[in-house]
């Protein structure tokens, strides 16, 4: 459970970010490339860019294993969160932040062997840190900008939606729907987490980062002297199959009936409540509600409550449904 403690102060200096951030969707969409979650939503790009995945990739990945502690350094406070501004700021990371990091990454992967050319970036030496900033940058170009707009667009969507909620019912109305598991109860707001993490804001404020490529839980920095930042997972849409997947999505179809598949689809999405399910799926909210009853009892879905709302996830043998394949290993190398 992550676990963030607010005064007065911190609420009336939470900031919803000026647009999608290069660096962390850099770090995120690589979290995507090596593991099996969201392939509904991000199949089509990992098969696309796979093979475009720059070789100066690997400095990126051995900073950013694909679960647990990622180099806090790796996502530094910028104003803009454009490309050149957050590589601006990676490049001026100071050295005691670069050395505390790559020790916290032996810390926390103790059986996972950290290159020798860390001890260069720990160290402030051989270039190392231009170098990383340089790999950020091949991989931006290579693998994110051709999906830049759309990135831009639904994250800016996301925004708006955040912007009307603070309208409506002030920063908490905001912090209580950032998330399904988002449990805000003045002066703490609690979120699902990997693991047990408490950042007390002591009046700096929250800056609040939706992403694209973030998938699940929220994420943010380990180190809690750092600016606090939230970065949230924002909610896909369904879409219809693309034409090469069209023949799939009508075997599902002829399987489950219409309906059940397209409700099957929707959650594998993304984890959703039953209203959200609903308004997703163009359906009432009485034969949501019963599809879903129905999926879960075939082991396709888990649902579990929260407060007042009943929120479903996709299982892997959903996952596997939907596919028409088991989901790839979750370290598959780039």
């Amino acid at each position: 459970m992550l676990r963030i403690h607010f005064t007065g102060e911190d609420l009336r200096r939470i900031e919803l970010a000026p647009g999608p951030d290069a660096l962390w969707e850099v770090l995120l969409s690589l979290h995507r490339l090596r593991r099996p979650e969201g392939h509904t939503v991000f199949g089509a790009w990992k098969r696309d860019v796979r093979p475009r995945v720059p070789a100066s990739a690997h400095m990126l990945t051995d900073l950013a294993p694909p679960t647990g502690y990622s180099a806090d350094f790796l996502t530094p406070a910028n104003q803009t969160g454009t490309l050149e501004d957050a590589l601006e700021a990676l490049r001026r990371t100071p050295r005691s932040r670069l050395r505390a990091d790559v020790i916290e990454l032996g810390t926390r992967h103790p059986g996972r062997p950290i290159p020798g050319w860390t001890r260069l970036l720990a160290d402030g030496r051989d270039n190392a840190l231009d170098r990383v900033a340089t790999a950020a940058a091949d991989y931006f170009t290579s693998c994110l900008q051709h999906c830049w707009p759309r990135v831009r667009a639904q994250v800016d969507g996301d925004l708006a939606k955040r912007r009307k909620a603070l309208a409506e019912g002030g920063w908490p109305g905001v912090l209580a729907g950032l998330h399904p598991s988002a449990r805000w109860s003045f002066p703490v707001l609690e979120l699902d987490y990997p693991a047990h993490h408490d950042i007390v804001l002591d009046g700096r404020g929250l800056i609040l980062q939706p992403a694209f490529f973030c998938w699940g839980a929220p994420v943010t920095m380990l180190d809690p002297a750092l600016p606090p930042v939230l970065t949230y997972p924002i909610p896909h849409r369904y879409e219809q199959a693309a034409p090469h997947e069209a023949s799939r999505g009508q075997a599902l179809a002829a399987l489950l009936g219409r309906t059940r598949s397209q409700v099957l689809q929707v959650i594998a999405v993304g984890a959703c409540s039953t209203g959200q399910l609903a308004d997703r799926a163009d359906l009432p909210l009485p034969t949501a509600s019963q599809q879903t009853a129905v999926l879960r009892d075939a082991g396709l879905i888990t649902s579990e409550r929260r407060g007042r709302n009943v929120f479903h996830t996709i299982t892997a043998l959903g996952e596997a449904l939907v596919h028409g394949e088991m989901s790839e290993p979750t370290t598959r190398p780039l």
